[in-house]
């Protein structure tokens, strides 16, 4: 088999569970105003800013312990593809050291960091990536204050064709484009609902845009989600997929479907997951990519925008608002 699907399929949990039911910026220096004012409180406010300027910066050490998705020479990723950065230790000063990220597209585009936890911190586009680009990816840690030893870090990933999938979970079909064009209808079935745990209908697909995460050729799922483990429990199941793609972190796939298939096109009767013919299912898992988009509409259950790589499901100003530094820049 191909090595890139089990490449690929690292990113994605190691045993799945059921289908969905499951910036310091660089410093800066107080500029004095020269407002007319007393030669006393000038003298006061000239000794203030030299202590100011003069302050000596906190220093720290930090490094990467992982970038997500991988490098150009092993995979090719979907124009919805985020950057996700790990750090080896919590972040002190998140500002400095975003302010040492940089993000090189061969074909500019506008976009921001935002901070998801102490060391986590991933890179959204204001629009989608163009299709068929390299983008370079650095990290000048040993800009940052006191981490002169630190090694930068570079990677540079290779941007295939602008896949978007659209699920019409009512009219139980996905469309799959390609470049902006319909390269093949399928049949599907989506979450039938009728599960409710804590409020939420865990049943029924999320609608909004996820995002290819992952694949796998035969994944394993299983009623262990929901805490049915015993064999002999009517609820039971431990079932070998083919062709799944992940789509969420709550055990969301477009998959072919396990038998049943009297109701695909026809009506929703998965526990989530958006199961498909099996010649539809190989076709997208083939084509499939991290980082493509997948929209689905037609249900109650909205999508968390950190639901898996969901990032999309933030307008822009809400991205802008997790970074560290005060303003987005454009990069090129």
């Amino acid at each position: 088999m191909n090595l890139l699907p089990r490449i690929l399929a690292a990113a994605a949990l190691a045993t799945a569970v059921a289908c969905a039911a499951e910036g310091a910026p660089v410093p800066r220096q107080a500029v004095a105003q020269q407002a007319v004012q007393p030669q006393a409180a000038q003298a006061a406010s000239a000794a203030q800013a030299a202590r100011t300027i003069t302050k000596p910066q906190k220093k720290f050490k930090i490094g990467i312990a992982d970038i997500t998705p991988m490098g150009e020479k092993t995979e090719k990723v979907g124009v919805g593809f985020p950057i996700i950065v790990t750090f080896d230790r919590d972040v002190p000063d998140k500002a400095a050291v975003e302010s040492v990220l940089r993000v090189e597209p061969e074909k500019p585009v506008e976009g921001a960091w935002r901070w998801v936890s102490p060391r986590k911190v991933i890179y959204r586009t204001k629009t989608y990536w163009q299709p068929y680009q390299k983008v370079m990816f650095k990290a000048l840690l040993n800009e940052i204050p006191g981490n002169q030893k630190a090694k930068n870090v570079s990677r540079r990933f290779a941007v295939g064709p602008k896949h978007v999938s659209l699920v019409d979970t009512r009219k139980h079909v996905m469309k799959v484009y390609r470049n902006g064009r319909l390269a093949k209808k399928i049949p599907i079935s989506a979450g039938r609902g009728g599960m409710i745990r804590n409020g939420v209908d865990v049943y029924l697909t999320t609608s909004g845009v996820h995002l290819t995460m992952g694949k796998k050729a035969v994944e394993t799922m299983t009623s262990s989600w929901m805490g049915v483990t015993d064999p002999k429990d009517p609820r039971y199941y431990k079932e070998q997929i083919p062709w799944a793609v992940r789509i969420s972190d709550s055990g969301e796939y477009v998959h072919q479907s396990y038998g049943d298939y009297q109701y695909l096109g026809r009506s929703n009767q998965s526990h989530g997951c958006v199961r498909a013919t099996p010649a539809g299912a190989k076709w997208f898992y083939q084509i499939a990519q991290r980082g493509d988009v997948v929209k689905i509409v037609g249900t109650k259950r909205k999508l968390q925008w950190n639901n898996g790589w969901s990032y999309w499901q933030l307008n822009w100003t809400q991205w802008k608002k997790g970074s560290a530094l005060r303003t987005a820049t454009a990069q090129s």
